[in-house]
């Protein structure tokens, strides 16, 4: 035993340093569940397109109603719709996608706030998750894709994610759309000054692992002439 585990074990009763580690063994078979659960009912979802967003967005701001167009119109091509299950941005997502009566998908996950499921999604297609890196996998295993509307840490930490997966070549690449060239630009400016040119830390082709565009047909077209290469398969 080490002077540090040694330190660590005097701080905690011995009865709950060994709750500690009973509880860490048991987490694994409720960690387990999630996912077998996930994959059972998401393997049956056809082609999706993941839209995430704030969920403080109010259902009269113009991101939601671009979400909601966003969603819809996708569902005229044939893909469905995964959000994140509820309100602001990803109600809007799941709301497009009823109105154009394709798949709508909610992956929830219980949160001290902001967090309820929306109205708008399938009844049969409503997932909730306690672990949010259950969630993610989800997110990128059952979509051929990312639409991602303004939002705070958890669109920036969706977004990035999938990045740098695609960018490390642990998937294969898919469409990655950001809507609203205002709310993106300071991000890219950065991105392009900080990162690329000024320290090297990625390379200038990693710039168009994702577009960004300002209408929906333009996020819609991205998706379609992206596919039109390659056969509209799931990522499983």
């Amino acid at each position: 035993m080490t002077n540090d585990e040694r330190r660590i074990r005097e701080k905690f009763k011995q009865k709950t340093w060994n709750e500690i580690k009973t509880n860490d063994s048991w987490a694994i078979f409720k960690i387990m569940s999630e996912f077998v659960e996930g994959y059972e009912r998401l393997s049956r979802i056809g082609p999706c397109v993941s839209i995430f967003g704030s969920a403080r967005t109010k259902k009269d701001h113009p991101n939601y109603k671009m979400a909601e167009e966003i969603a819809y119109k996708l569902t005229q091509h044939g893909f469905g719709v995964v959000t994140g299950g509820g309100p602001g941005i990803m109600e809007a997502g799941n709301k497009g996608a009823h109105k154009g009566k394709g798949t709508s998908v909610g992956l929830n996950i219980e949160l001290p706030f902001e967090q309820h499921d929306n109205p708008y999604i399938d009844h049969d297609k409503n997932l909730e998750f306690d672990y949010f890196f259950v969630r993610k996998v989800m997110f990128v295993k059952y979509s051929q894709g990312f639409v991602v509307m303004p939002g705070g840490f958890g669109t920036m930490d969706e977004l990035f994610e999938a990045i740098t997966l695609i960018q490390t070549k642990k998937i294969g690449r898919f469409p990655i759309v950001l809507v609203n060239k205002k709310f993106w630009g300071g991000l890219l400016d950065w991105i392009k000054q900080t990162l690329l040119e000024e320290n090297n830390n990625i390379s200038e082709k990693d710039l168009n692992l994702f577009r960004v565009v300002d209408t929906a047909d333009e996020a819609v077209e991205h998706f379609i002439k992206f596919y039109e290469k390659y056969n509209l398969t799931p990522n499983f």
